[in-house]
């Protein structure tokens, strides 16, 4: 069977929203376009937008659970992004010139035993991906499904917060075009390592409440991964329907 590209999902600011977008030009080196482009940091946290920093330096769904219940609209041309969440009325602000406002409407989302929300910092030339070199995230349909299935019960595909979506392939078929090249549309990449995952998946993307053992349910595979974070060695655009295919 093909295996196709189904969605593209991009999170401007990094755990704090998420759109879908038709089509997208991928540049080698570089993150998904805009994709965790601004971050909150904490108050605990002494990043200053200077350097990539690790996700503990941020308020993030695995510590504050309501954040995955938001989504997110970006204007490029103006970098102008409208937040939604179902206990809040719609945010519409420029993160570079705006951030107090973002945590003024976001802030007590974040739990009392939490670091509190401080500052939102632009990435430094690349988003503030998981990983330590900019990545864009694949994510297979059928391990998802396998998931499901091992919960016996439906999850949105939003619990993983991933960028390129694929269907037609085998459970965990990803783990193995590690190190290889996989063509997405005219683009190409290359897989570096599976994703680790945390609470965050617990979460449930309608309600922001923790709701389902994803952990546990992945711990029966005796691993906690779920898709591949990959470089991009050549760019190009894709769009759902493109044919994905390691070489």
């Amino acid at each position: 069977m093909t295996i196709r590209l189904t969605a593209i999902w991009r999170f401007p600011v990094k755990s704090h929203g998420r759109e879908t977008l038709p089509e997208v030009t991928l540049q080698a080196g570089q993150t998904l376009p805009y994709d965790r482009h601004w971050a909150v940091a904490h108050d605990a946290s002494d990043a200053d937008g200077s350097t990539w920093v690790p996700c503990r330096h941020f308020s993030i769904g695995s510590k504050a659970p309501m954040l995955a219940a938001i989504t997110a609209e970006l204007d490029e041309v103006t970098e102008t992004v409208t937040l939604r969440h179902p206990d809040r009325e719609p945010l519409v602000f420029r993160p570079d010139d705006e951030g107090a406002r973002l945590i003024d409407w976001a802030g007590d989302f974040i739990p009392e035993n939490r670091a509190r929300s401080a500052r939102v910092l632009r990435g430094p030339g690349r988003g503030f991906t998981d990983s330590d070199f900019p990545s864009v995230t694949l994510c297979n349909l059928s391990s998802h499904r396998a998931v499901e299935q091992r919960l016996g019960q439906p999850l949105s595909i939003h619990r993983w917060r991933g960028n390129l979506w694929f269907d037609g392939g085998a459970p965990w078929e990803e783990f193995d075009w590690i190190g290889r090249e996989v063509q997405v549309g005219e683009a190409v990449l290359i897989p570096r390592e599976r994703t680790d995952r945390c609470l965050a998946t617990h979460n449930n993307p309608d309600t922001g409440t923790r709701d389902a053992n994803v952990l546990g349910a992945l711990d029966s595979w005796e691993h906690r991964d779920f898709s591949v974070r990959a470089e991009v060695v050549r760019g190009g655009r894709i769009a759902p329907g493109d044919e994905v295919r390691a070489l």
